[in-house]
């Protein structure tokens, strides 16, 4: 079991990095050039006018200072309002985390019995044509870009066969299925990039498992294959691919920027690539703190199911 004394250190530990984090996003924020009065009022504005607007939002006052108020609020779910749509930044950030949810819940429904699956197939048949099929092919693929196979993907199902949507985001007031069927053509291109990965990952956890000790023993004392295959070989083979799918999570929610940009979907990472296109400093730092949190999250939490699933990772939690 994990220890309450192992549990609040790794609070501890997550609290410092997300403060950590915190403080990278908003001071890069302010090394990027532009005067927030000066962009929101425009290039001819008057310079007394400006100056007057930097007072108001505080942006004249020093650099710590801000970064305070800044951090403070965004405790709370204030972000600041936005510089080029003149609204709340925290309503367009959440929304945009919705549609980024979404595209990686679809691409994980794909994903994980793909990957995990056919890993599990090569690993029990190790040096055998369907293992070398499968490790040949996760390897053809996972060496393309997801752009790069997205676009294929587009052209083909999209626009020659006309299977799927060449857009990601599906009409307004469209249910759950017809969402998801908007997300599976932008879905696949990460699924066909990562399956190989998540296959190989799992084909050396099996085979590991295959191997041990405690596997040898489950057989000499006549435990049906099915009972050992459960019990002994895949929750220990699963524990390092458990660690990349968290890592993989946080980059589907915010870091699928060319795909989004490629199927007009709006999530996460479109709009950080908006916000630093037209200089928008709060929509900037609020996207990209979300974005720093969800990785921070998802790893940590790839953490904790090992260490429930592999006692032996226990050792390396507490300090």
């Amino acid at each position: 079991m994990l220890t309450g004394r192992t549990l609040s250190a790794r609070a501890a530990t997550l609290l410092l990095t997300l403060w950590l984090v915190s403080m990278l996003v908003f001071f890069a924020g302010q090394v990027l050039p532009g005067d927030v009065g000066r962009l929101m009022l425009g290039p001819f504005a008057d310079a007394e006018a400006v100056a007057a607007l930097n007072k108001q939002l505080g942006a004249d006052q020093p650099v710590l200072v801000q970064y305070w108020h800044w951090f403070s609020n965004a405790l709370s779910g204030d972000f600041g309002t936005s510089l080029s749509l003149r609204l709340p930044v925290a309503p367009f950030v959440l929304e945009s985390l919705k549609r980024s949810a979404a595209l990686a819940g679809v691409i994980l429904v794909f994903l994980l019995p793909l990957g995990i699956g056919t890993g599990i197939v090569a690993g029990l048949n190790q040096g055998r044509f369907i293992d070398r099929l499968i490790v040949l092919a996760g390897v053809s693929f996972g060496i393309v870009p997801d752009f790069v196979s997205g676009l294929l993907l587009l052209i083909v199902f999209g626009l020659w066969l006309n299977w799927f949507p060449i857009t990601g985001a599906a009409p307004d007031g469209a249910g759950l299925w017809v969402s998801g069927y908007y997300l599976i053509l932008p879905a696949l291109p990460l699924v066909l990039n990562l399956a190989g990965y998540i296959a190989r990952m799992t084909r050396a956890g099996v085979i590991e498992a295959l191997a041990a000790d405690y596997t040898r023993t489950a057989v000499l004392k006549g435990l049906e294959r099915r009972e050992i295959l459960i019990r002994h070989v895949l929750r220990n083979a699963l524990t390092p691919t458990i660690a990349v799918l968290a890592t993989q999570t946080g980059y589907m929610l915010g870091g699928l920027v060319v795909i989004e940009a490629l199927f007009g979907i709006q999530g996460l990472g479109n709009l950080v690539l908006n916000a630093a296109k037209s200089r928008d400093f709060p929509m900037l730092e609020a996207g990209v703190l979300v974005m720093a949190t969800i990785f921070v999250l998802s790893a940590a939490a790839g953490d904790l199911v090992q260490a429930l699933l592999d006692p032996r990772q226990r050792r390396h939690v507490s300090p």
